[in-house]
């Protein structure tokens, strides 16, 4: 049987609850989709859920149990495995005729595959014994959907035991790899995000099915999240030396995402994907000189050939041209499309209350914020739930959030023990000390709101699967955050999954939004006005020469990035608008100069 992905996209994980159910929703159509792992109450919570759909009862993993952490994750993802393949068993036995699971499987599947084309003879083949030999032939080739999982690597505290013990390989982020590594889930992804965690990266190594076995092949697949082409090639290096091969690297952008977003110095995703399209074998002959080294050592296997690497890209993906480009120009086997997904109930879950909020969203809706407790910037929806709890917490003079998950308690400014600084104890704390200080009221109305945009993340991006499925995550805290990328302004209304699948090859155009811009121009302007605020905090104070030089560095990098965009606009006759956008966003870029004279020395 054939166990390529059928799809040429795939749901990237959004959130934490947001697609914690996706593989039991998409799946079955062939579709991959990512659960985030790291929370599990979340998870314990969804094992609670789903047990009776699959008529057995739900025994709890309770927290005094050992390793309880990676136990219910481990038991969360045997059972969406079960659920699945029920469901793919199911749909193989249905019959073709219109309406049924098995016809929207092949309708679904993008126009020019093999798969498609034989389906589309079977439908106008006249003699029936024919026909009845042709599905019993496309009943066979149906494959579900990959069941990947994502690590937020940054994600990783500390446990201890309830004798105040550390828990030797008890950290969230190990704990959760384990309890994917010890999943039944086969031809399945785990995906690093947020940068290198050599923690994790070490402990990999003692989990079964990421090792290459005799015929090339791996049962788990190791899959990272770069930004850019010296990460890829660094964490590359580092799990070849392990003997771990990286099977995908999922190039993102840097601002045009949804959550976190992770800042490169001025390179923009045209040329970072030239890069990796010009030295895509280069990588793969790097990393396999020393990955081949290590197996032989290590476990006595020589192997010829280098196991494949596949490169996917994700971040504000709009249209089926934008994506077309992305696969037939810059060689991407896979794309991205993510907060679009959002607004596709069949594909993941999130709140009637938040999906409103959705389908309204403006530009000015979706900001470029501060509130995630990590210090990294974060893509945020106002107007949520969570947002107005916070301000009402503010008002009542009791600001920050009660602390239950501490995933994100790395703080230990005021305390031994590291906490949230969202959490009600860290806010307390740090405003009392910037009143103690005296400072002019500008500097401290200025520090005073930091502390006070930060929320808390663990509850707000998991409540949605609560809501949905009429459970209790945390009692008496319901409160929604949702992270869309700014793309999510260009989709205004909830639409079926076969009606978002058939926008992305081209099928139908549901984009609200005529005068969008194309995707590069859009992470363009996100850079530009990133520039504008790090010279902006820059303003009144002396630049030190380390600022100065990442400052012109970055500026010189969205220059040449522009002239990037001119060359590959002429070579693939990408719309005039495009041109026109370009040229009127390098005007703004060099009015800087006259602004801010250091860019220019």
């Amino acid at each position: 049987m054939n166990n390529s992905p059928l799809h040429t996209f795939h749901i990237p994980v959004m959130g934490l609850a947001y697609t914690v159910d996706s593989p039991i929703k998409v799946a079955q159509y062939g579709i991959a989709s990512v659960i985030s792992i790291v929370e599990n109450r979340l998870i314990e919570m969804m094992r609670k859920h789903y047990y009776p759909s699959v008529d057995r009862p739900y025994f709890p993993i309770n927290t005094h149990e050992e390793d309880f952490r990676a136990k219910r994750i481990t038991d969360y993802l045997n059972l969406v495995h079960e659920i699945v393949t029920a469901q793919v068993e199911k749909m193989k036995q249905a019959a073709f005729e219109t309406g049924s699971e098995i016809v929207k499987y092949f309708e679904m599947l993008p126009d020019d595959s093999v798969l498609k084309q034989f389906y589309l003879k079977m439908i106008d083949t006249p003699i029936l014994t024919e026909k009845e030999k042709m599905q019993t032939y496309l009943r066979s080739q149906i494959i579900p959907g990959s069941i990947d999982v994502n690590i937020m690597t940054k994600t990783d505290r500390e446990n201890y035991n309830k004798a105040g013990e550390l828990v030797e390989d008890g950290s969230d982020a190990v704990a959760a790899l384990r309890g994917y590594a010890n999943s039944c889930l086969e031809n399945s992804s785990v995906i690093f995000s947020a940068g290198t965690n050599l923690r994790l990266y070490n402990y990999i190594d003692q989990c079964k099915g990421f090792q290459i076995d005799e015929d090339g092949l791996f049962t788990k697949k190791v899959v990272i999240k770069v930004s850019d082409y010296r990460s890829a090639l660094i964490q590359g290096k580092y799990l070849a030396k392990k003997g771990i091969w990286v099977s995908e690297f999922r190039i993102e952008s840097g601002l045009n995402c949804g959550g976190h977003a992770f800042a490169t110095d001025g390179y923009l995703l045209g040329p970072i994907l030239e890069e990796f399209k010009a030295k895509r074998q280069e990588l793969t002959n790097s990393l396999f000189e020393i990955f081949s080294k290590t197996n032989a050592q290590k476990h006595d296997i020589y192997l010829e050939h280098p196991p494949a690497i596949t490169f996917s890209v994700q971040g504000g993906i709009g249209t089926h041209d934008e994506d077309e480009l992305l696969h037939s120009y810059f060689k991407m086997d896979s794309t991205g499309w993510g907060s679009p997904f959002l607004l596709v109930p069949e594909a993941t879950t999130v709140d009637e209350e938040t999906l409103e909020l959705l389908c309204v969203a403006k530009k000015e809706d979706v900001v470029l914020s501060r509130v995630s407790p990590l210090g990294v910037r974060f893509h945020y929806l106002k107007g949520t739930s969570a947002e107005k709890e916070k301000l009402d917490r503010i008002a009542k003079g009791r600001p920050g959030s009660p602390c239950t998950e501490k995933h994100l308690a790395f703080n230990t400014e005021f305390t031994e023990q590291p906490i949230c600084t969202a959490s009600r104890q860290y806010q307390k704390l740090k405003i009392d000390h910037l009143q103690s200080l005296n400072l002019p009221e500008m500097v401290y109305e200025k520090q005073l709101g930091e502390v006070l945009d930060k929320e808390c993340l663990c509850i707000g991006l998991s409540n949605a699967a609560a809501i949905n499925h009429s459970e209790t995550l945390i009692k008496n805290l319901n409160a929604v955050t949702i992270c869309p990328g700014p793309n999510i302004v260009n989709f205004s209304k909830v639409v079926s999954l076969q009606t978002m699948v058939d926008h992305i090859y081209g099928r139908k155009d549901i984009l609200c939004n005529v005068t969008r811009s194309n995707m590069f121009i859009s992470e363009l302007h996100l850079y530009i006005n990133y520039l504008k605020e790090k010279l902006e905090e820059g303003i009144g104070e002396e630049v030190l020469d380390k600022q100065k030089k990442y400052l012109t560095g970055f500026f010189d990098n969205l220059l040449k990035g522009i002239a990037y965009y001119r060359q590959l606009s002429a070579e693939n006759n990408i719309e005039q608008s495009f041109n026109e956008e370009l040229s009127s966003a390098e005007l703004e870029l060099r009015l800087l100069i006259f602004e801010y004279p250091l860019l220019s020395e």
